[in-house]
Formats: structure tokens, C-alpha cells, sequence
């Protein structure tokens, strides 16, 4: 039924690629887009044909011989853009629909022929459009004018980002210029709360969710290596050897330089005991021409096995062809991220996905345990709520400005108050902000007009302005006249020091600061190198799952020997504990002069905890690894103490602004909040790198229990 709903063109579209059948995602979506113009977001798993689920409809409802670009599509990454245009380009040869990429590594003939006669599809970066908006405003209007469907793929990507707040103010800005009303399509495997996610649309009332539950059959092991060392231990290295050396294989370490080892590990251990050649490393400090060549043999060999050691910069839907296994090293962060990867191997209707997993230590392990149970459950969790941003309304005033070449205050705080990007913040908000610009010179107030002031002119310059989110400080990496990538800049990048890039070893030769290089020579004298990477955040739930493993008697089949073993000594550990309620009680393990707290909750509820211990003068180390805190304090001392932590919350903002004045790296998320007045850096700090009210709950619900 639905396939007749369907375009002739795009009938023999189907035909031409011998499918037996539309997928349930595909199905639904064609018989819900052809017959409103609804939002939609369509949820489900990888490589379960979400890009053709949104256009097959739609072009077979557009008519592209109107003026203009009918459809944007809107990726996170250019990679993903690269590799999508192929696709989207072949289904549109049998409408003889054209399809341009728009980012800053794209043709520029290409660009011009849009420009010369705009029509058809583009797809682009929120970046990308951004730079558009700022440098190209009527250009904009004549391309955009007559948008009817906006396609937002890796949707979830965006949700409580700084990128998706200012993706939602981009599409409102649009939505403005547009003669009528553009329909957002947002795909994606991964989300655990619709009811946020449908407000990126601008929205959420008109937007409904196409959700396909159908899952695929998982094959996991998790393994244990324990290990106190920072690098990987051989015994791990040489049984993950065994268990890849025969097959296409993602592995994902936790960042960059634990890849990089990945990579060069196993790769002198296939030189050792004659395996194959194909280790690559993967991520954002190796050159994008070799990420590139990685990702291009990756997808055309048939015959040679590889293995690729990556960070999320293949956690995306980027097609690098059929993978046999992904292994995980150590906890993901999030369920999301374990989501993501779990889809990366079995794309094939036919093939089981296959998941090995290899933890390093007790925390880690129990941790992944927790985040596969909640998966098995169904559990996804819910993104950041960001409801005052302050950084990024900012960014968009000074855009807003700098691309009318001048407006009058009143339209811009109307324009700003009406988008659905900033609902949440309040005309007297929006002023006081745009006070602050004229008053540091970013903005100059010319009568009741408002235009880009010294500062202002100074910080708008591409391209750095066009992004909202932090880019770190990062060296080139260069060895003779070759570029091999970048790494992030510390007080360890010095001359001597080893490092991984590119899975090799490097031995730094000199490191220029003027020009942001690091010069490096292949390094042979066995010193240890240097690592760099950081952590993620761990949502609440997920620690939460972990007290309640530590407590339950089920076996997981799913473990090896080592890990059952360690597993069955953690639980007898904490069995001695009075843990009465898991909802409650926690643990508190007196020890001498120190005490041993473990909360049992998320990251930001943990930073919370630890500046109302700054506050009460407890002194402490936080490892947020194990969501525990090891006090110097008598235990009788900190039970005085313990009823303090809620009446100092009150304090909480005369502390984060005493913060911000002497440690600024404090509000280092934020790439515009230093622009920002104090009070709204301070609402910042509170909202995104603490949890002020779950904390406050957590204290009002938790009982402390000794051992």
C-alpha cells in the first residue's frame, strides 16, 4: 500500500535495487508524510533505512520545479555529509533532481551553480548555515525562501547540546525568511526523551514520533583484564588480538590516545605473529585525508580483514561497509553512545550484531554491566535539559547584527523573544544582555539602532565565530614536510616526549609555539607515552543500576570467568553494609580519620556534592569513577556537618561567582558564556556543569548508612 503511495520515479527507484520489501520504518513514514505536513521524528535502530524512510516521500510529494532549494539537509558532521551525497544523489538521478554539498570543504563551482539558479537539495552543517546567515543574507532569502522539508539526520546528536540550541535558533531564522511553513524530519536511533527532543523542531505540539521498536538479535561478552597500570595490560592486548585478528573490527577506547595504543599494540603484535597489516586509528586528531583513505578501504575491500581503533567519529552513521564485531574498551558514558556502537556491526538484515567488551577495572566493569542491562531494559537516557542559554543568544545577537549590517533594537529583542530557541529566557533578559554588549563594545548603539561595535567586529571574523561549541587548542603534528594529525596542547607536549597519532609512535623534536607545531621524528627508544583524552559525563540512573547489581544474586551469562569473579567480590564487599533501601541508603565507610562516601550518582550531581563540601569545609577527593568521595573528616564531625549541605545551597551563587573570578576554566563548556555578565555566567555554571535541584533532592531522599 504504501509503495503505490509512491512516485512512478521512485517505484522504479525500488525496482532497480531488487528490494523485497520497504522497511516498517519506511512504511510508516511514507503513508504519514505524504498525508500532512507534520514534524516527524523517525526512531529507530542503525542502518534500518531511516534516510530513505524521509525521502522516498518526500520526493515523491515535492515538485521541484518551483524556484528555490525544497529540501536542506542538515548533518552534524561533514564526513557524514561526504558520505550521505552519494546516496541521496543516486536516488535523485531519477528525478533529475540536483543535490550540492554546502560546507567549507566543498566544490565552489558548485556552490556558484546554486547560487546562479537555486533549486533542488542541499546539504550543510549547522555551521555551515550559520556562515551563510552571517555573510550571505540575501543569498540566504534566494535560496531559502521556498524550503518545504528540513531533514536533520544523527538527531539525537543534537539534544542538550550547545549545537542543538543553536541548530533551533537557525531553523527559526529560516522559518522567517520562508514564504510558508517548512516540515522538519529528524532521524535517529538513539533517544531517550521525545518530549524534549520534539522542541528542537520549534514545534513540539506538531510533531510527532515514528518509532520502529523491532530489535536485532545481539551477540556480547565482556571480559576482565584488571589493571592498575595507564596502559593497557598484554594479557588484554594479546586475547583481544586472538579475538579480531580474523575479522572487520571497530574497536572504541574512550579517547584518543588510548586508540592510538590500540592501534599501534596491536599492529607490532600482527607483525609479531604474522597476522594482517590494517590497523588504523580514528578520530579527531588524525588528518581527515587519512581518516579519510581509513573510512575508503574500510568500505571497499571484500577480501582483507582490518581493524580500526576510533572514538565517535565512527560512532555516526558514516558507511564504512560490513563489520564483523565491535569492541568496546572499558565503559561507555552513556547507554546512547553503547547504542550507537552496538550498531556498527551486523548492518546486514541477515547478520547478528556482535559486542565484546574489555574492562580494566572493578568500576568499569560494573558500570558496563549496568549500562547493557538498562539497554536490554530499554532505557535510553534523557539529554540535558538547557533551559536559560545565555552563550548562545549571545552568539546569535552578534550574528543577527553583523548579517542586517545594522537593526533596530526593538526588532532585534521582538525576533530574539519570538524564538523558540530562547522561549524560556525574558525580554528584560534579552536587554540586559544586549546592555552589557554596547557597555564592553561588542555592540555600538546608534540611536534606537544597534551595529557591531570594535569587539564585536573583531570576534565575528570567521571562521571561528560560526561554531557555538569549544574547539580545544590543538598542534599541528608534522613529521619532515607530512601532516599526521593534531593533538590537544598541555604542559606534557615537550620536546622529548613520545606520543600515538596516527597509529605510530612519535618522538616530539621540537614544539613552536607561534606556530602551533609540533615537530616529531618515529620514535624507537621504548619510553612510555604520553596519553591525552577526556571524560564524559555519567547520568544518575546508570550509577543507580550499578548499587542495584551490587545487591542482586543474578548471574550474567554474558561475563567470562574473570569477571564473574570480580563481579562476586565487589558484591561480597558491599554485603556487609546495612543497605536496607537501594532508593535511599548510602553507604558511608569510616575508616579512621576518613571516611569513604559512595553516592551511587550521576557526574554533575557529584560536583554539586563537592562544592557543598568546599562550602562546609570538608575536605575531600571526589573520583567520580566510582561516584565516591574520600573525606578527611571523624565521622561524628561529619554527621554534624552532613544537615549543613542542604542550608548552604543558598550559597551556591555567591561560590560558583567567587569560582569564576579566580578559576575562569570553571566555565570552559561554554565558548560565548565569558562574553556574558556575571550573573547569567553564573546561571551557566549552575545549570550545565552542576545540578543544583536533582542534588537538593538527593540530599532531602538519601540516608547515610555506616559500616
Amino acid at each position: 500500500m504504501s509503495l503505490e503511495l509512491l512516485s512512478e520515479p521512485i517505484r522504479k527507484y525500488i525496482r532497480d535495487k531488487n528490494w523485497e520489501s520497504l522497511r516498517p520504518i519506511q512504511i510508516a513514514a511514507i503513508s504519514n508524510i505524504l498525508s500532512n505536513d507534520k514534524n516527524y521524528i523517525l526512531a529507530s535502530r542503525t542502518a534500518s533505512g531511516k534516510t530513505e524512510a524521509a525521502f522516498l516521500p518526500i520526493l515523491s510529494k515535492v515538485d521541484f520545479t518551483e524556484p528555490g532549494v525544497q529540501v536542506l539537509y542538515i548533518s552534524p558532521r561533514i564526513a557524514l555529509i561526504n558520505d550521505q551525497f552519494f546516496r541521496i544523489e543516486e536516488l535523485c538521478k531519477y528525478l533529475d533532481i540536483s543535490v550540492t554539498k554546502w560546507h567549507g570543504e566543498a566544490n565552489r563551482t558548485a556552490k556558484e551553480k546554486l547560487l546562479k539558479a537555486a533549486s533542488g537539495i542541499v546539504l550543510t552543517t549547522p555551521e555551515s548555515l550559520e556562515a551563510m546567515l552571517v555573510n550571505k543574507p540575501n543569498r540566504v532569502r534566494l535560496l531559502f525562501n521556498n524550503l518545504k522539508f528540513v531533514v536533520i539526520d544523527e538527531f539525537h546528536s543534537f539534544l542538550g547540546t550547545e549545537r542543538g540550541i543553536h541548530l533551533s535558533s537557525i531553523l527559526f531564522r529560516l522559518q522567517e525568511i520562508n514564504s510558508t511553513s517548512f516540515s522538519v524530519i529528524g532521524l535517529s536511533a538513539t533517544i531517550g526523551d521525545y518530549e524534549e527532543a520534539k522542541t528542537i523542531t520549534g514545534n513540539a505540539a506538531n510533531t510527532d514520533v515514528l518509532q520502529d521498536r523491532q530489535a536485532k538479535e545481539i551477540v556480547t561478552r565482556f571480559k576482565y583484564f584488571k589493571n592498575g597500570k595507564e596502559e593497557l595490560s598484554h594479557d588484554l592486548l594479546k586475547d583481544l588480538f586472538n579475538q579480531t585478528k580474523d575479522k572487520k573490527v571497530l574497536i572504541f577506547p574512550n579517547n584518543r590516545g588510548r586508540s592510538e595504543e590500540v592501534a599501534v599494540k596491536l599492529k607490532k603484535l600482527s607483525e609479531k605473529l604474522s597476522g594482517h597489516n590494517n590497523y588504523f586509528s580514528h578520530h579527531s586528531s588524525v588528518d581527515k585525508e587519512v581518516r579519510e583513505h581509513v573510512e575508503y578501504f574500510a568500505k571497499n575491500t571484500n577480501t582483507e580483514n582490518f581493524c580500526i581503533s576510533c572514538t565517535s567519529t565512527l560512532e555516526l552513521g558514516i558507511d564504512i561497509g560490513t563489520v564483523d564485531e565491535v569492541i568496546q574498551i572499558d565503559t561507555t558514558n552513556s547507554i546512547a553512545s553503547l547504542v550507537q556502537r552496538v550498531g556498527r556491526s551486523g548492518r546486514k538484515d541477515d547478520q547478528t550484531s556482535k559486542m565484546f567488551l574489555y574492562a580494566t577495572n572493578e568500576w568499569s566493569l560494573m558500570q558496563s554491566i549496568a549500562c547493557w542491562k538498562l539497554y536490554e531494559e530499554g532505557y535510553i537516557e534523557p539529554p540535558l535539559m538547557i533551559r536559560k542559554p545565555y552563550d548562545i543568544l549571545l552568539h546569535q545577537i552578534l550574528s543577527i547584527v553583523k548579517s542586517s549590517s545594522g537593526i533596530i533594537q526593538s526588532e532585534l529583542i521582538n525576533s530574539l523573544n519570538g524564538n523558540f530557541a530562547f522561549k524560556h529566557i525574558t525580554k528584560d533578559e534579552i536587554l540586559e544582555i544586549i546592555r552589557h554588549l554596547v557597555e564592553t563594545d561588542f555592540l555600538e548603539k546608534i540611536k534606537t539602532e544597534l551595529i557591531l561595535g570594535s569587539e564585536g567586529e573583531n570576534i565575528v571574523r570567521p571562521p571561528g565565530f560560526y561554531s557555538v561549541f569549544k574547539s580545544e587548542e590543538n598542534f599541528k603534528v608534522v613529521f619532515g614536510k607530512s601532516l599526521i594529525g593534531e593533538i590537544p596542547y598541555s604542559n606534557q607536549v615537550k620536546e622529548g616526549e613520545n606520543i600515538f597519532l596516527a597509529a605510530k609512535i612519535w618522538k616530539i623534536k621540537s614544539v613552536l609555539q607561534k606556530s602551533k607545531k609540533v615537530e616529531v621524528l618515529p620514535a624507537y627508544d621504548g619510553k612510555k607515552t604520553m596519553f591525552y583524552g577526556n571524560r564524559a559525563e555519567t547520568h544518575e540512573r546508570i550509577r543507580e543500576k550499578i548499587l542495584e547489581l551490587l545487591f542482586s544474586n543474578e548471574d550474567y551469562k554474558f561475563l567470562d570467568e574473570a569477571a564473574l569473579e570480580e563481579v562476586g567480590k565487589m558484591r561480597k564487599a558491599f554485603s556487609v553494609l546495612q543497605i536496607r533501601n537501594l532508593g535511599t541508603d548510602r553507604p558511608l565507610i569510616v575508616k579512621d580519620k576518613i571516611l569513604e562516601l559512595y553516592t551511587f550518582t550521576g557526574t554533575r550531581i557529584n560536583r554539586t556534592l563537592s562544592m557543598l563540601f568546599k562550602i562546609n569545609e570538608i575536605k575531600h577527593i571526589m573520583d567520580d569513577s566510582s561516584s565516591s568521595f574520600e573525606m578527611e573528616i571523624r565521622h561524628h564531625e561529619f554527621l554534624e556537618k552532613w544537615p549543613r549541605l542542604l542550608q548552604s545551597v543558598p550559597k551556591i551563587e555567591a561560590h560558583i561567582e567567587k569560582l569564576l573570578c579566580t578559576q575562569s576554566a570553571i566555565l570552559n563548556f561554554s565558548k560565548w558564556g565569558p562574553f556574558l555578565p556575571m550573573k547569567f555566567r553564573v546561571s551557566l555554571v549552575k545549570e550545565r556543569y552542576f545540578d543544583i535541584e536533582n542534588t537538593v533532592k538527593w540530599l532531602k531522599k538519601v540516608s547515610i548508612v555506616y559500616s
